[in-house]
């Protein structure tokens, strides 16, 4: 006990927890909509788009995150555009933007400095990267995130579960496509200092997929995923600190280990049911 309450002393540790908290609950928030609207992977698309503009950001020596932000926030917009015509999946769109940017970061990292600690850090995700820009960022994300979510609550469950009814009802789906898109793009660039490029999607896609396997109702789905996004964060941490792994990769490997057990539990509930 004495040594747990002397690792939450420790100032990176608290900074970690409390931007790593923030932003895993508004990923879980979004990634409700995003996985019901089959739009989960957009994460990992975003993903790729901040990696090559952190690289981009890195070569040049400017600020990676005021280069990837607005660049993200870019790309989602697109991304969400070009999957809004007809005859165009936005798998296909987030595929193109992912392999895209992927590719293009490699390159400008190859050219210039190569692949060193900060780029690594980026990738993977580091609780010691965690500044005091970041709590700033993350709590102005928070409380975006979750304001919104709360204030458009109605229309997000109805857009979600019934987009026919919605668009009969005169609802501006775009509008609420496009804000959700803009939120997440903003979630993947806050997040990327802990989850890294890579992994930040699994805080998007992990938490609602355990939720759905429990889950009864829209309401039910967003509070269990908000939970278990969270508890994995914290666990991740812990786990990364105590074994010396990477952040981002320990928190994946919760999130992975809850879906099992999660998954498990249910089915053997329904069969003793």
């Amino acid at each position: 006990m004495m040594e747990f309450l002397s690792l939450l002393s420790n100032t990176f540790i608290q900074r970690a927890l409390l931007v790593g908290v923030l932003v895993a609950l508004c990923a879980a928030l979004l990634g409700v909509v995003l996985v019901l609207k089959r739009y989960s992977l957009i994460g990992h698309g975003l993903a790729d788009v901040g990696f090559a503009s952190l690289s981009l950001a890195l070569a040049l020596g400017l600020p990676p995150l005021l280069v990837s932000a607005p660049v993200v926030v870019a790309a989602s917009f697109v991304i969400m555009a070009v999957s809004q015509k007809k005859g165009t999946s936005g798998d296909v769109a987030i595929g193109i933007a992912a392999t895209a940017s992927l590719s293009f970061g490699v390159i400008v990292t190859a050219l210039t400095k190569g692949f060193n600690t900060d780029v690594y850090s980026y990738m993977f995700g580091s609780i010691l990267a965690v500044g005091d820009i970041d709590i700033l960022m993350s709590a102005v994300l928070a409380a975006l995130v979750v304001g919104l979510f709360v204030l458009f609550y109605n229309r997000l469950f109805i857009i979600t579960c019934d987009e026919a009814f919605a668009k009969a009802s005169g609802i501006n789906i775009t509008l609420y496509q496009f804000l959700i898109a803009f939120l997440t793009a903003l979630t993947v660039v806050v997040g990327m200092r802990i989850m890294g490029t890579l992994l930040i999607s699994s805080l998007v896609i992990f938490p609602a997929v355990t939720a759905r396997k429990v889950a009864r109702s829209f309401r039910s789905l967003v509070v269990i995923s908000a939970i278990v996004s969270v508890f994995c964060l914290v666990a991740g941490i812990f786990t990364s600190y105590y074994l010396d792994l990477p952040a981002g990769a320990s928190i994946v490997a919760v999130n992975i280990a809850v879906m099992l057990v999660t998954g498990a539990v249910s089915k053997a509930a329904k069969m003793i049911g």
